[in-house]
């Protein structure tokens, strides 16, 4: 497994503990991240950490790997089962973002060693 696979591995560990300081060690300080609960990206640390910090407040996300593969572009997709509940744990009923129960398509550029853009591709 290369190290990049590596990386990402730590980085879903540590998103799922809620660990944003590890996670941001991990991507460039230009970093473009797909913003899934409004569209768009947005972009630097200060950015996602705000991102992840309203997600946060709101519903509580977990993201597991289930298979990484390499792109022809050299970026690496993941294959992800994402899972979304409310701060309670209970199943999400009536929301009103873009996360929601499904697997996914994650998808990482990178540039010497670090992640320079992250994306979300339906798989479906």
């Amino acid at each position: 497994m290369d190290e990049d696979v590596r990386t990402l591995q730590r980085i879903y560990e540590r998103f799922n503990a809620r660990d944003i300081d590890a996670v941001l060690t991990a991507l460039s300080d230009d970093v473009a991240w797909a913003n899934g609960m409004e569209g768009g990206h947005v972009h630097g640390h200060e950015a996602v950490r705000d991102y992840w910090t309203r997600q946060w407040a709101i519903v509580s996300p977990r993201v597991e790997p289930l298979a990484f593969r390499r792109e022809p572009d050299g970026a690496i997709l993941a294959e992800v089962r994402q899972s979304v509940r409310d701060l309670d744990g209970s199943p999400l009923a009536g929301q009103a973002h873009g996360l929601a129960d499904r697997i996914v398509g994650h998808v990482f550029q990178f540039r010497q060693g670090l992640i320079v853009r992250f994306d979300i591709r339906d798989l479906a």
